[in-house]
């Protein structure tokens, strides 16, 4: 008996090429279920087989449990107080085992216990396939369409089945039994039986690939592409920069009369593929971004991490491109927002905003339009700026004396002062505001402001309303009154 066993595993292991392990833990697990058999109840059964000799024994077992827990499995679990009495020293999380009679193994219902086994070894050897396949750490498959299933393309590629998604495919393509397929592999989705590897020809990450394989300059380390944004089927963007002086990235990607390019767009239906010089100069890089239109300024606001940018009645539908599709693209290729707007939006927008930095300087300075102005004009932006600049920065302004200037400085500082003890005021009535998760001060003091203390206040608001007040996005603004209505819930 314990030979046959032994020579039954070795066999399986040499047939299906597996570990023994792999072989012997399928039979444990057949064994058991045969032994499960025997009990009328859900027991726990183990079986343990000498990897040496081949001989087995099985137990019966129950998982310690603490006594606040409960049994949740009676037939399966004995809490702790009783189980000190059988085994005492045990502790939660150990098991208490009771031998079993010794089951001939050729009295198990053989049927039943070799698909069980063959079960187990399809597993690892699936397992086994897919860890060959990754450890190769292809990113780029080619294979065969077997079969479609609900619109997604399974495609055999080697001994790997692998899932190529509707919603992963270039929009139009219309892909058929047979033909033959290349896709970025996305991701290994282990939890899934079958096709655990997922495709796709949408993402960013392809045209990446794809250039890559086309362009040995980039295997070379003498190129590099920075970034990749893409609307799958119609339009790409990538950006790219080069190590050697004497490489011209964008020639060098397009290649002789366009091949290299050509070549990566009929991998993808006919996508056209702007390329475009990556910069260190964020600024730079999105006016490069937005070719084929031409910028005439841009502004940079590092906080918001957003850029105006100015482009003539000429260039405004090249830069905002067919359904905002262009700059969308650039917005995702670099990383910032991007306000296309005209020469006549921009001086709207200086105008307002000088109207707004006017009336400030006014009212917390105390001065007339005149000063207000020259101060504007003169690049300060803020009451902090005249409060805490290095007063010969002060000095160098012809239009105003020493003495203008140390009164101009005080007025500052005791508006900042005034503000600070005001801000201080409203944070006292905002305590239960700033409980809550992802509120600061400096929005409580806000809301505050405008009369919205507490939790329940705050909850009563329109997502537009506090996007208005906090200068917060729709959802950021909708995510945060939702947890402060929580307590609403959480009181019923």
């Amino acid at each position: 008996m314990s030979r046959e066993i032994l020579l039954l595993v070795d066999a399986l292991a040499r047939e299906k090429n597996v570990t023994r392990d792999v072989v012997f833990g399928a039979l444990e697990s057949a064994l058991a279920s045969a032994m499960k058999k025997r009990f009328k109840d859900d027991a726990d059964i183990r079986v343990s087989i000498d990897r040496e000799t081949g001989d087995h024994e099985g137990f019966r077992r129950w998982l310690v449990v603490p006594d606040e827990a409960g049994l949740q499995e009676p037939d399966k679990q004995e809490m702790l107080s009783d189980a000190v009495e059988i085994v005492p020293g045990i502790k939660e999380g150990e098991y208490i085992e009771e031998p079993l009679e010794p089951i001939e193994f050729g009295r198990i219902g053989a049927q039943a216990a070799k698909q069980a086994i063959l079960q187990k070894i399809r597993d690892a050897e699936r397992e086994q396939v897919l860890n060959d396949f990754l450890d190769r750490g292809e990113t780029i498959v080619s294979g065969t369409i077997k079969r479609m299933d609900k619109g997604d393309a399974i495609i055999e590629t080697g001994k790997i089945e692998a899932r190529l998604p509707r919603s992963e495919m270039i929009p139009k393509e219309n892909l058929r039994v047979a033909d033959r397929v290349r896709a970025f592999v996305l991701r290994v989705d282990h939890a899934a039986r079958g096709q655990q590897v997922i495709l796709s020809r949408t993402s960013p990450e392809f045209i990446r690939q794809l250039f890559e394989n086309e362009v040995p300059e980039i295997e070379q380390g003498l190129l590099e592409i920075k970034a990749a944004a893409r609307d799958a089927g119609v339009r790409a963007k990538i950006a790219v920069v080069a190590y050697d002086k004497r490489i011209d990235p964008i020639g060098t990607c397009v290649g002789m009369r366009g091949s290299r390019v050509t070549a990566v767009r009929n991998e993808l239906g006919g996508e056209q593929v702007d390329i475009v010089l990556w910069s260190e100069d964020p600024a730079q890089f999105v006016i490069g971004a937005l070719a084929p239109a031409n910028v005439e300024s841009i502004v940079v606001d590092e906080d918001k991490h957003a850029m105006d940018v100015v482009v003539d009645e000429e260039n405004l539908p090249k830069a905002i491109g067919a359904k905002g599709q262009n700059v969308r693209l650039a917005s995702e290729l670099t990383g910032w927002q991007i306000n296309i707007m005209t020469p006549e939006e921009s001086l709207n927008r200086q105008e307002v905003e000088r109207s707004g930095l006017r009336a400030t300087f006014m009212s917390k300075l105390d001065v007339d339009e005149e000063v207000a102005d020259i101060l504007i004009d003169e690049g300060f932006t803020g009451i902090e700026e005249i409060a805490y600049v290095p007063m010969q920065e002060l000095l160098e302004i012809e239009a105003f004396d020493e003495d203008t200037i140390n009164e101009l400085r005080a007025r500052a500082r005791n508006a900042l002062l005034t503000e600070a003890i005001a801000q201080e005021e409203r944070l006292e009535t905002a305590q239960d505001l700033l409980e809550l998760e992802g509120m600061t001060q400096e929005l409580a003091a806000k809301l505050a402001e405008r009369q919205v203390h507490t939790r329940d206040d705050l909850a009563e608001l329109a997502t537009d309303e506090l996007a208005e007040i906090a200068g917060l996005t729709e959802q950021e603004a909708s995510d945060l009154i939702m947890r402060a209505r929580a307590h609403w819930f959480d009181e019923e």
